[in-house]
Protein backbone atom coordinates (compact mmCIF):
# COMPACT_ATOMS: atom_id res chain seq x y z
CA UNK A 1 0.00 0.00 0.00
CA UNK A 2 1.68 3.51 -1.07
CA UNK A 3 0.87 6.49 0.53
CA UNK A 4 0.57 10.10 -0.67
CA UNK A 5 1.06 12.27 2.65
CA UNK A 6 0.63 15.79 2.54
CA UNK A 7 3.08 18.23 5.01
CA UNK A 8 0.95 21.32 4.79
CA UNK A 9 0.35 24.44 7.40
CA UNK A 10 -1.06 27.66 5.74
CA UNK A 11 1.50 29.43 8.74
CA UNK A 12 5.11 29.61 7.61
CA UNK A 13 7.92 29.15 10.04
CA UNK A 14 6.30 25.94 12.00
CA UNK A 15 9.28 23.69 10.76
CA UNK A 16 7.22 22.17 7.93
CA UNK A 17 10.08 21.50 5.53
CA UNK A 18 12.56 20.32 8.90
CA UNK A 19 10.03 17.47 9.11
CA UNK A 20 9.93 17.35 4.90
CA UNK A 21 13.53 16.63 4.68
CA UNK A 22 14.42 14.57 7.88
CA UNK A 23 11.26 12.40 8.04
CA UNK A 24 11.98 10.33 5.11
CA UNK A 25 15.54 9.42 6.56
CA UNK A 26 13.74 7.69 9.15
CA UNK A 27 10.84 5.87 6.63
CA UNK A 28 13.72 4.59 4.55
CA UNK A 29 15.87 3.51 7.73
CA UNK A 30 12.72 1.30 8.74
CA UNK A 31 12.79 -0.15 5.20
CA UNK A 32 10.24 2.01 3.39
CA UNK A 33 10.77 3.27 -0.05
CA UNK A 34 10.28 7.28 -0.01
CA UNK A 35 10.04 10.31 -2.68
CA UNK A 36 9.79 13.66 -1.08
CA UNK A 37 8.22 16.40 -3.38
CA UNK A 38 9.13 20.17 -3.13
CA UNK A 39 5.90 22.12 -3.87
CA UNK A 40 7.28 25.38 -2.47
CA UNK A 41 8.09 27.98 -5.07
CA UNK A 42 11.17 29.15 -2.09
CA UNK A 43 12.62 25.30 -2.67
CA UNK A 44 14.09 25.62 0.70
CA UNK A 45 13.67 21.38 0.97
CA UNK A 46 15.55 21.28 -2.45
CA UNK A 47 18.10 23.68 -0.85
CA UNK A 48 18.21 21.42 2.56
CA UNK A 49 19.01 18.26 0.43
CA UNK A 50 22.13 19.87 -1.45
CA UNK A 51 20.52 20.89 -4.21
CA UNK A 52 21.02 24.12 -5.81
CA UNK A 53 17.41 25.08 -7.01
CA UNK A 54 18.69 27.68 -9.38
CA UNK A 55 21.24 24.99 -11.42
CA UNK A 56 18.46 22.74 -12.24
CA UNK A 57 17.98 22.12 -16.13
CA UNK A 58 14.47 20.92 -15.29
CA UNK A 59 12.58 20.35 -12.07
CA UNK A 60 8.87 20.25 -10.82
CA UNK A 61 8.19 23.32 -12.33
CA UNK A 62 8.35 21.67 -15.74
CA UNK A 63 6.72 18.69 -15.08
CA UNK A 64 3.46 20.33 -13.81
CA UNK A 65 3.30 21.97 -17.30
CA UNK A 66 3.32 18.86 -19.06
CA UNK A 67 6.66 19.52 -20.52
CA UNK A 68 8.38 16.42 -19.26
CA UNK A 69 7.83 13.08 -17.60
CA UNK A 70 7.77 13.21 -13.75
CA UNK A 71 10.50 10.06 -14.08
CA UNK A 72 12.18 12.63 -15.47
CA UNK A 73 13.10 14.98 -12.39
CA UNK A 74 13.55 12.57 -9.96
CA UNK A 75 16.85 12.67 -8.20
CA UNK A 76 18.04 10.20 -5.73
CA UNK A 77 19.87 11.66 -2.36
CA UNK A 78 22.50 10.46 -0.35
CA UNK A 79 20.68 10.00 2.78
CA UNK A 80 19.48 6.83 3.33
CA UNK A 81 18.68 7.26 -0.56
CA UNK A 82 15.30 8.31 -0.68
CA UNK A 83 14.65 10.62 -3.80
CA UNK A 84 13.45 13.43 -4.45
CA UNK A 85 11.15 15.55 -6.77
CA UNK A 86 13.19 18.95 -6.92
CA UNK A 87 11.95 22.44 -7.58
CA UNK A 88 13.81 25.30 -8.76
CA UNK A 89 12.49 29.10 -8.39
CA UNK A 90 10.72 29.02 -11.49
CA UNK A 91 7.77 27.03 -9.77
CA UNK A 92 6.44 30.41 -8.72
CA UNK A 93 5.34 31.21 -11.95
CA UNK A 94 3.23 28.32 -11.76
CA UNK A 95 0.65 30.18 -9.58
CA UNK A 96 -0.13 32.39 -12.24
CA UNK A 97 0.22 29.59 -15.24
CA UNK A 98 -2.02 26.88 -13.87
CA UNK A 99 -4.94 29.06 -13.49
CA UNK A 100 -5.83 29.16 -16.96
CA UNK A 101 -4.98 25.43 -17.53
CA UNK A 102 -8.10 22.49 -16.91
CA UNK A 103 -8.56 20.90 -14.00
CA UNK A 104 -5.50 23.13 -12.83
CA UNK A 105 -6.22 21.70 -8.93
CA UNK A 106 -5.47 17.67 -10.22
CA UNK A 107 -2.54 18.59 -12.03
CA UNK A 108 -0.07 17.42 -9.28
CA UNK A 109 -2.02 14.15 -8.51
CA UNK A 110 -1.83 13.69 -12.43
CA UNK A 111 1.85 13.29 -11.79
CA UNK A 112 1.90 11.66 -8.72
CA UNK A 113 -0.07 8.47 -9.80
CA UNK A 114 2.68 8.13 -12.42
CA UNK A 115 4.96 7.12 -10.22
CA UNK A 116 3.35 6.75 -6.42
CA UNK A 117 2.97 3.12 -7.27
CA UNK A 118 6.89 2.76 -6.74
CA UNK A 119 7.15 3.92 -3.61
CA UNK A 120 5.77 3.16 -0.09
CA UNK A 121 5.45 6.59 0.63
CA UNK A 122 5.16 9.68 -1.16
CA UNK A 123 5.50 13.08 0.87
CA UNK A 124 4.66 16.44 -0.48
CA UNK A 125 6.09 19.50 1.24
CA UNK A 126 3.42 22.53 0.46
CA UNK A 127 3.87 26.04 0.47
CA UNK A 128 2.95 28.05 3.51
CA UNK A 129 -0.34 29.56 1.98
CA UNK A 130 -3.42 28.34 0.16
CA UNK A 131 -2.62 28.73 -3.16
CA UNK A 132 -2.56 26.97 -6.05
CA UNK A 133 0.01 24.95 -5.60
CA UNK A 134 -1.04 24.41 -1.74
CA UNK A 135 -4.35 22.67 -3.21
CA UNK A 136 -2.67 20.67 -5.60
CA UNK A 137 -0.51 19.35 -2.70
CA UNK A 138 -3.51 19.05 -1.09
CA UNK A 139 -6.13 17.25 -3.40
CA UNK A 140 -2.97 14.72 -4.52
CA UNK A 141 -2.77 13.17 -0.82
CA UNK A 142 -4.46 10.58 0.57
CA UNK A 143 -3.66 12.26 4.00
CA UNK A 144 -2.16 14.99 5.60
CA UNK A 145 0.39 15.49 8.52
CA UNK A 146 0.21 18.87 9.67
CA UNK A 147 3.26 20.77 11.86
CA UNK A 148 2.27 23.07 14.39
CA UNK A 149 4.45 25.39 16.23
CA UNK A 150 4.21 25.56 20.09
CA UNK A 151 2.80 29.05 20.25
CA UNK A 152 -0.57 30.98 20.71
CA UNK A 153 -2.08 31.64 17.17
CA UNK A 154 -0.85 27.72 16.52
CA UNK A 155 -4.70 26.95 17.31
CA UNK A 156 -6.73 28.86 14.98
CA UNK A 157 -4.11 28.35 12.13
CA UNK A 158 -5.18 24.66 12.16
CA UNK A 159 -8.64 25.08 12.57
CA UNK A 160 -8.37 27.02 9.08
CA UNK A 161 -6.45 24.48 7.41
CA UNK A 162 -8.89 21.64 8.89
CA UNK A 163 -12.06 24.03 7.50
CA UNK A 164 -10.34 24.10 3.89
CA UNK A 165 -9.34 20.60 3.88
CA UNK A 166 -13.04 19.62 4.65
CA UNK A 167 -13.85 22.79 1.59
CA UNK A 168 -11.57 20.20 -0.82
CA UNK A 169 -13.11 17.21 -0.27
CA UNK A 170 -16.80 18.57 -0.21
CA UNK A 171 -16.22 20.17 -3.82
CA UNK A 172 -13.57 18.50 -5.33
CA UNK A 173 -14.92 14.66 -4.60
CA UNK A 174 -11.65 13.97 -2.54
CA UNK A 175 -11.49 11.67 0.58
CA UNK A 176 -7.99 13.22 2.47
CA UNK A 177 -7.84 11.45 5.74
CA UNK A 178 -5.74 13.88 8.95
CA UNK A 179 -3.52 11.93 9.27
CA UNK A 180 -2.61 13.67 12.21
CA UNK A 181 -0.85 16.96 13.69
CA UNK A 182 2.81 16.93 14.97
CA UNK A 183 4.32 19.64 17.84
CA UNK A 184 6.96 21.17 16.60
CA UNK A 185 9.50 23.51 18.08
CA UNK A 186 8.75 22.24 21.63
CA UNK A 187 10.89 24.06 24.86
CA UNK A 188 10.00 22.22 27.68
CA UNK A 189 11.09 24.73 29.83
CA UNK A 190 8.56 27.00 28.50
CA UNK A 191 5.02 27.80 30.15
CA UNK A 192 4.12 28.65 26.61
CA UNK A 193 4.83 25.49 24.93
CA UNK A 194 3.78 23.49 27.36
CA UNK A 195 0.14 24.93 27.43
CA UNK A 196 -0.34 24.69 23.66
CA UNK A 197 0.77 21.04 23.91
CA UNK A 198 -2.01 20.69 26.27
CA UNK A 199 -4.77 22.76 24.47
CA UNK A 200 -4.12 21.05 21.28
CA UNK A 201 -4.34 17.55 22.74
CA UNK A 202 -7.59 18.45 24.28
CA UNK A 203 -9.02 20.36 21.14
CA UNK A 204 -8.40 17.43 18.74
CA UNK A 205 -8.53 14.06 20.94
CA UNK A 206 -6.76 11.31 18.63
CA UNK A 207 -5.67 13.50 16.01
CA UNK A 208 -2.22 14.54 17.81
CA UNK A 209 0.70 12.44 17.59
CA UNK A 210 2.82 11.72 20.58
CA UNK A 211 6.14 12.40 19.47
CA UNK A 212 7.13 16.24 19.73
CA UNK A 213 9.88 17.98 17.53
CA UNK A 214 11.91 19.74 20.03
CA UNK A 215 13.29 23.44 19.32
CA UNK A 216 17.23 22.54 18.71
CA UNK A 217 20.04 24.96 17.29
CA UNK A 218 21.29 21.61 15.69
CA UNK A 219 18.10 21.46 13.76
CA UNK A 220 17.79 24.88 12.73
CA UNK A 221 21.82 24.69 11.31
CA UNK A 222 21.70 21.79 9.34
CA UNK A 223 19.70 22.52 6.53
CA UNK A 224 22.54 25.11 5.46
CA UNK A 225 25.60 22.17 5.19
CA UNK A 226 22.82 20.67 2.87
CA UNK A 227 22.80 17.72 5.24
CA UNK A 228 19.81 16.09 7.70
CA UNK A 229 19.95 16.08 11.12
CA UNK A 230 21.51 12.63 11.15
CA UNK A 231 24.29 13.55 9.24
CA UNK A 232 24.83 17.15 10.71
CA UNK A 233 24.19 16.18 14.27
CA UNK A 234 23.34 11.86 14.70
CA UNK A 235 23.58 12.37 18.54
CA UNK A 236 20.86 15.41 18.84
CA UNK A 237 17.83 14.99 20.68
CA UNK A 238 16.04 15.75 17.45
CA UNK A 239 17.07 12.44 15.64
CA UNK A 240 15.17 10.15 18.47
CA UNK A 241 12.19 12.19 17.93
CA UNK A 242 12.15 12.40 14.31
CA UNK A 243 12.61 8.31 14.30
CA UNK A 244 9.47 7.91 16.71
CA UNK A 245 7.83 10.09 14.35
CA UNK A 246 8.56 7.81 11.46
CA UNK A 247 7.59 4.37 13.64
CA UNK A 248 3.87 6.28 14.84
CA UNK A 249 3.52 7.00 10.72
CA UNK A 250 4.13 3.25 9.85
CA UNK A 251 1.46 2.07 12.56
CA UNK A 252 -1.15 4.12 11.63
CA UNK A 253 -1.51 2.80 8.33
CA UNK A 254 -4.84 1.68 7.14
CA UNK A 255 -6.33 3.11 10.47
Amino acid sequence: MNRVIAIANQKGGVGKTAIAVNLPVFLTAFGKKVLLVDVDPQANATFSLGIKPKDLSVSLYEALLGQISPKEIIKRTPFLAFDLMPTSYNLAGANIELINLKDREFKLKEILDKVKNDYDFVLVDCPPSLGILTINGLVAADEVLIPVQCEYLALEGLEQLLSNIKLINENMERDIKILGSVLTMYNRRNRVSQKIAKDLRRTFPGYVFDTIIPRTVALSESPVGGKTILRSAPNSSAVHAFRELAREIIAKEGQ
